[in-house]
């Protein structure tokens, strides 16, 4: 009994040390800039540089059918699976577009540029250079699902409505931690103004 309850002891232990490590380490990674050009009771309007990108279109449709299918295209990318087996570091957020067809992206580090970037192994991996945008976001924690995106999407459709600001119909997820981390999650959900 006294040696279940040592082992019990210790899980609980790792488990909450790996999500103070993954917390602490989410401060380290390199991150998609903005500036907040206005803040609201329910939304933030948000400008973002004109970024690089890594990207990877699916034909399926929805946060639960495509996240793990698109991350692990790109992650295998950034994790070597190039011409160079070269590793690339991580960036945060993980982007969705929010479509029939989704498109996943990661931003790429400021220090590479497309032309020095190593070929993708898979021919879904694409670069893609968005220009500077401005969007209207709003956050939400927890783990995502179809049904919190699209209760956000929402949410956030209803206070743009009642503060009269026009939005465009391009919807984005951003999903800001690591798949292992339990507490602390930061998800949002965009839209591009015009």
């Amino acid at each position: 009994m006294k040696i279940l309850i040592f082992i019990l002891v210790l899980i609980i232990v790792a488990f909450f040390v790996s999500q103070i490590f993954a917390m602490r380490g989410q401060k380290n990674i390199e991150t998609y800039p903005y500036v907040v050009e206005k803040k609201y009771d329910k939304f933030e309007i948000r400008n973002y540089e004109a970024t690089l990108f890594t990207s990877v279109k699916l034909s399926t449709k929805g946060y639960k059918s495509s996240s793990s299918k698109g991350f692990s295209i790109l992650a295998g990318y950034i994790f070597g699976d190039n011409e160079k087996n070269q590793k690339i570091s991580m960036t945060s957020p993980v982007t969705m577009s929010l479509e029939d067809s989704m498109t996943m992206m990661f931003m790429v580090p400021k220090n590479l540029k497309k032309e020095t970037l190593p070929k993708p192994n898979q021919s879904q991996v694409e670069f893609k250079q968005e220009p500077a945008k401005t969007f209207a976001a709003v956050s939400f924690k927890g783990w995502a699902n179809d049904k919190k995106i699209e209760k956000n999407k929402q949410q956030l459709i209803s206070a743009l409505d009642a503060e009269g600001v026009t939005y465009s119909n391009r919807f984005y997820f951003f999903g800001y931690n690591p798949p292992y981390q339990v507490f602390n999650r930061k998800n949002e959900v965009l839209v591009e103004l015009p």
